[in-house]
């Protein structure tokens, strides 16, 4: 992924207001974020823990969506991300929702998937972050076909947001 701006980032969500979009917490590290690593960008936002966001060039144009984390149940288990096909123990995985785009959006219509909690898959992915002992496991395919396959999954999901 090439390297974002703030103002890029902003320009870009799908399903918020421009003073939604203006109110965000950007990353503040954006400088130092590992590009050459990530096929998206996605961050938490460190003032409400329950917010997400996700950034990504879908046909040659930025999209950003805003998420939301659905409340955890408090039972300690063993989930997958959907994207990445990444293993976490405990909150590691939520259901994250997205407003679709639109009218549709505004009527309160969201869409849903289960992925990392912290919005980081390609640096799990890549083996750059670790969930822990078991968490990733061995592929017939390679790396780039997981790659694709995240970003297929990733797509997909927009498409969904967008629809």
């Amino acid at each position: 992924m090439k390297p974002l701006t703030e103002q890029d980032i902003r320009a870009s969500f799908v399903n918020s207001t421009k003073g939604e979009a203006k109110r965000m917490h950007v990353p503040r590290d954006l400088g130092d974020r590992p590009w050459d690593d990530l096929d998206f960008l996605g961050w938490t936002d460190p003032a409400a823990p329950d917010r997400g966001y996700l950034v990504t060039e879908l046909d040659g144009k930025l999209v950003g969506i805003a998420l939301r984390r659905a409340a955890q149940t408090g039972r300690a288990r063993k989930t997958m991300c959907s994207w990445c096909l990444t293993t976490h123990s405990g909150d590691g995985v939520s259901l994250m929702s997205a407003r679709k785009a639109g009218k549709s959006g505004q009527l309160g219509n969201t869409v849903g998937v289960y992925v990392c909690a912290d919005l980081l898959c390609p640096l799990y992915l890549r083996g750059k972050k670790s969930a822990g002992p078991g968490s990733r496991f061995k592929e017939a395919i390679t790396l780039d076909d997981q790659v694709e396959r995240m970003i297929t999954g990733v797509g997909a999901f927009l498409d969904r947001v967008n629809s």
